[in-house]
């Protein structure tokens, strides 16, 4: 098997842990990636459910790591694949002067790309009519894991920390939807000001589309690099049955937004994320996927989770052939657009962990050139 298959496989399907020490530092509830595990698997660090409800029927099972982290995954008893599990982050190790550990304020996603959450709340996730139904945002909060409102401050203070203990490479921001117009770019701005007054480090920004299309240039003038707007499912009718508050914001405004994001933040950028496995077909997302490769938005489709304590928390993630079918074509439509994971600056698509699309690119890549994958 390639490495995009294995990966695949692993993600659609989940693994369980021989040795519960091995998921210490797996996350649980709160945004996303949650209820996951980072390994490491020919050279690609990527999240993988182990805490979900088909991880607990997995045919993979992962033996206790060796001295050096490495350890086998078994399918069915025989020998799969052999991962590695990165090292613990230091600066997890350090809280601020007020006492509030780093690791509410930020986490390590994959091994080396930061990630908060900057709003812990959402306008949306507050109502049960508008809440979108696959989100976990507020179980964090209140299982007292982080807290609702990281200051620029205190990003800024972790931020540096994950820099210079962990070597960490770039930053994710996204953020719940706060009442008002500009649907987050606000605080995402102030964020990321502070942070890069504090450190040099790429940064992606996640929000709604703005109102006003200002609120780009004005996020890109605060530091941050790339922009994330997410779909996350494509076909209006699925959208407003699973995402009812989310799907009040058409389609066109999304793509009005993604256009002007395009101008500001250039060309493959500017990203979105959608779900594969919530009831859109194969079809659907690649045709999206069309759209918005020629646009020069970079379309980062993921598997999905089910987590638990969700209205989704039953709902099957996508076959492995599902995900191969929509990824190995989307993988062409990258690299014929000129957009590959590796060329973005910072954030979801950069990392590739919670989707095996770079395994897939990078395979297309090598099989173009004639190298071997």
């Amino acid at each position: 098997m390639q490495t995009g298959d294995i990966i695949t496989d692993l993600q659609t399907r989940g693994m369980r842990l021989v040795d519960p020490k091995a998921g210490a530092d797996s996350r649980r509830g709160g945004a996303g990636p949650t209820d996951h595990k980072a390994v490491t698997i020919d050279g690609m660090t990527v999240m993988i459910p182990v805490h979900t409800a088909t991880a607990f029927d997995s045919p993979y099972i992962v033996e206790a790591p060796d001295a050096s982290g490495k350890a086998r995954v078994l399918k069915d008893g025989l020998p799969f694949a052999e991962v590695e599990f990165p090292s613990r982050a230091k600066f997890l190790d350090l809280s601020t002067a007020d006492g509030i550990p780093y690791g509410h304020i930020a986490q390590l996603h994959a091994k080396d790309v930061l990630a908060t959450t900057v709003l812990q709340t959402c306008i949306r996730y507050e109502s049960r009519k508008k809440t979108c139904k696959f989100c976990a945002i507020g179980q964090s909060l209140a299982a007292g894991r982080t807290i609702a409102h990281k200051t620029p401050a205190q990003l800024a203070e972790v931020a540096r920390a994950a820099v210079l203990l962990d070597g960490v490479k770039h930053m994710v921001m996204t953020t719940g939807t706060p009442a008002g117009k500009d649907r987050g770019a606000l605080v995402l701005a102030e964020s990321a000001e502070a942070i890069r007054a504090a450190v040099d480090l790429p940064l992606q920004g996640q929000c709604e589309p703005p109102e006003d299309d200002a609120w780009h240039r004005r996020m890109k003038d605060a530091g941050i690099d790339s922009l994330g707007m997410h779909l996350e499912v494509v076909t209006p009718e699925l959208r407003a049955e699973i995402m009812p508050g989310k799907a009040q914001v058409p389609l066109s405004k999304y793509f009005d937004s993604f256009a002007a994001a395009v101008e500001v933040f250039g060309w493959g950028q500017v990203s979105t994320y959608i779900l594969a496995g919530l009831g859109d077909t194969e079809e659907a997302i690649l045709e999206m996927c069309r759209k918005l490769t020629a646009m020069g938005v970079y379309p980062f489709v993921v598997p999905f989770v089910p987590v638990t304590g969700t209205p989704l928390e039953s709902h099957p993630a996508p076959t492995s052939d599902f995900m191969a079918r929509v990824l190995g074509p989307l993988s062409e439509m990258v690299i014929d657009a000129g957009m590959r994971a590796e060329d973005i600056k910072a954030g979801c698509g950069r990392c590739g962990a919670c989707s095996a699309l770079s395994a897939f690119e990078r395979f297309k890549l090598h099989a173009k050139e004639g190298a071997p994958a």
